[in-house]
């Protein structure tokens, strides 16, 4: 393994959600792309000092750095690990089959009573093909499934055409038994047809009917059957879900920007004949902090219109965000591949997905980036400077509040050390006592807490405390230390400027009596930026727990916007609270009165995000 790889600071701060990853030797080839269910977990499993067998140890040997693609599901990073292998052909990846390894579900047509089937293979019988599917256990999960739901056969002719009585499958009500006439061929036709429009993703209509079945079992008491129309509900988008990396058609690049204090990422998925192939992250330098819309339509002619070279335009581009001179970009583009070009935005079904997935994946390779443990050192350097400290600090800890109109308050406590975030040592403190919404209060009762197990042994005391807040803020985390006789901590209280946009904080530094101005391209600023972030980040996620636990209520009764019509709407098409809480965002806003937007914030707020 190359020595300029630092894997811890990479591993301690990769994500464990499910994805692939590509494994780069010094000249960025790749070397190895593999699939996991937990990143973090499996990309460590390579740098055991034990256990490893000697390929292993000659492709460590060879990294030089790791890139991951984060995915909704395991389902989604086993086709992407495929197309990959396929695209890239990686030395010490065992060479996959061709596309005819991928599993279809097979409905024939030439039968008065079709059947449903698994299929591998050339497409060349008479029928309808649905998929592909990740694996073969994914096709038959969905086969029993269906099975249940629609009752369609799913035995070989030769068996079908010699009963004489029906079989098993009839008596444990998984199939209808047309081989006995027991169903009519026109009663036989509508399930075929409603098979058929589920596996075509039409399924509202199914859904809906579904959920008007259980509501009416739950009225006459019938809740073991309710239940059943429950579990079909789940089970039938789960059989949906598995096809998001894989779509119907289309050339594609999906393109996201995400600006943090400190830094931009720009995330390119590259979609060809509807297939997810890859991604591409760049870090572009900005001194300013722009915004999104900003980065895309500077991106875009740089990315596709260069001086020099031939960059491939695809038809379509679909964006994070809307973009002012779309309209330009588009003639510019098309001018240059001579074809019809579409930029779209706000958009809709897998598409929505994608933009999701290329969302996720910047904000991952960004956090990545700022965690770096060069960068993170430089920014310390900067600190020390900006802040005129007599010796470089080892260990940063911010305290934040964070209640609803005085309701469940919490407090955070995050800690930075030069190698990035120690979470770890995070900690969360609940404040009671007090006056609801009073603020000094709370973070007096928070930093007395946290200060006194330290000075009692508990813990490490940082160089540098940040207070989220002013002068107010700073005066009471000065009287706690002075309480607690401590006196080598430099507090500061990071207070937004009037217009609260970032790059305009207002440091105000134990023992200065003038505010302290960093300039907005500061490496110090966007340490304290990204800290604070954090402890905000962790104290929302407190406060959401503590608040849901504390009510004794359903999670979605704390969500604005979320009234009893819609929360009945939101169970009522999902079956159940596990159930929409398990919901992606653009199946939540599939749900009658919920757009897009509203779907975000409540898949946000049940995943704490």
């Amino acid at each position: 393994m190359n020595d300029s790889f630092d894997h811890q600071t990479f591993l301690k701060n990769l994500t464990q959600r499910p994805g692939i990853y590509r494994m780069l030797d010094d000249e960025e080839r790749v070397l190895y792309v593999g699939k996991a269910k937990n990143l973090r977990n499996r990309v460590s499993s390579y740098f055991r000092t034990t256990a490893l067998d000697n390929k292993t140890l000659a492709l460590v040997a060879r990294i030089c750095n790791v890139e991951v693609t984060i995915t909704s599901s395991e389902a989604e990073a086993l086709l992407l690990e495929q197309n990959l292998i396929k695209e890239l052909k990686p030395p010490y990846n065992i060479e996959f089959r061709d596309d005819k390894s991928y599993p279809f579900i097979y409905l024939s047509s030439a039968d008065s009573y079709p059947r449903l089937g698994f299929h591998r293979g050339a497409h060349n019988r008479k029928g309808r093909y649905f998929g592909p599917y990740p694996s073969a256990g994914a096709v038959r999960d969905s086969l029993n499934i269906l099975q249940k739901v629609f009752r369609v056969r799913q035995c070989e002719d030769t068996f079908f055409k010699n009963r004489s009585r029906p079989c098993l499958q009839y008596q444990i009500k998984r199939c209808s038994g047309p081989c006995c006439d027991l169903v009519s061929v026109e009663d036989y036709q509508e399930d075929v047809q409603m098979a058929t429009l589920f596996l075509e993703g039409k399924n509202q209509e199914l859904v809906k009917e579904y959920a008007n079945k259980m509501e009416v079992a739950s009225k006459e008491l019938n809740f073991e059957k309710a239940a059943l129309y429950r579990d079909q509900m789940s089970h039938l988008r789960r059989i949906q879900e598995q096809q998001y990396v894989v779509g119907k058609q289309g050339d594609i690049d999906v393109i996201a920007a995400v600006v943090n204090p400190g830094g931009v990422c720009i995330q390119t998925m590259f979609i060809r004949g509807g297939r997810l192939l890859g991604n591409k992250t760049f870090f572009p330098k900005t001194r300013l902090q722009p915004s999104e819309e900003e980065m895309l339509s500077a991106f875009i002619p740089q990315f596709y219109l260069p001086s020099h070279g031939q960059r491939e335009i695809p038809r379509e581009l679909v964006l994070s965000e809307k973009i002012e001179d779309k309209l330009l970009l588009t003639r510019a583009l098309e001018e240059k591949a001579n074809k019809k070009v579409r930029i779209a935005d706000r958009v809709r079904g897998f598409r929505a997905r994608w933009v999701n997935l290329a969302l996720t994946n910047a904000k991952q390779s960004l956090g990545t980036h700022l965690a770096d443990k060069q960068n993170i050192y430089q920014r310390f350097e900067a600190l020390q400077e900006g802040l005129a400290l007599d010796d470089l600090p080892q260990r940063l800890e911010c305290f934040d509040i964070s209640h609803s109109s005085g309701e469940a308050t919490v407090a955070s406590c995050v800690v930075f050390d030069t190698g990035g975030p120690v979470k770890s040592d995070y900690r969360r403190f609940n404040i009671d006592g007090i006056t609801p919404g009073d603020d000094y209060a709370a973070m007096a009762q928070a930093l007395s807490k946290r200060y006194t197990r330290i000075k009692s042994g508990e813990g490490v005391l940082p160089d540098v405390l940040f207070i989220d807040g002013g002068k107010g803020q700073l005066h009471e985390a000065e009287k706690i230390l002075e309480e607690l006789q401590l006196s080598d901590v430099t507090v500061v209280g990071v207070a937004k400027g009037v217009t609260r946009k970032a790059g305009l904080e207002s440091l105000f530094v134990s023992g200065r009596t003038d505010a302290v101005h960093l300039s907005p391209d500061s490496a110090a600023l966007h340490l304290i930026q990204q800290i604070r972030d954090e402890s905000h980040r962790f104290a929302i996620t407190a406060h959401r727990q503590r608040r849901a636990k504390k009510r004794k209520e359903s999670p979605l009764e704390g969500i604005e916007g979320i009234g009893p019509k819609r929360r009945r709407a939101l169970l009522r098409h999902f079956g159940g609270l596990q159930q929409v809480e398990s919901a992606a965002a653009e199946e939540i806003a599939k749900v009658e009165g919920i757009d897009q937007k509203l779907a975000k914030l409540i898949y946000a707020s049940l995943h704490n995000d």
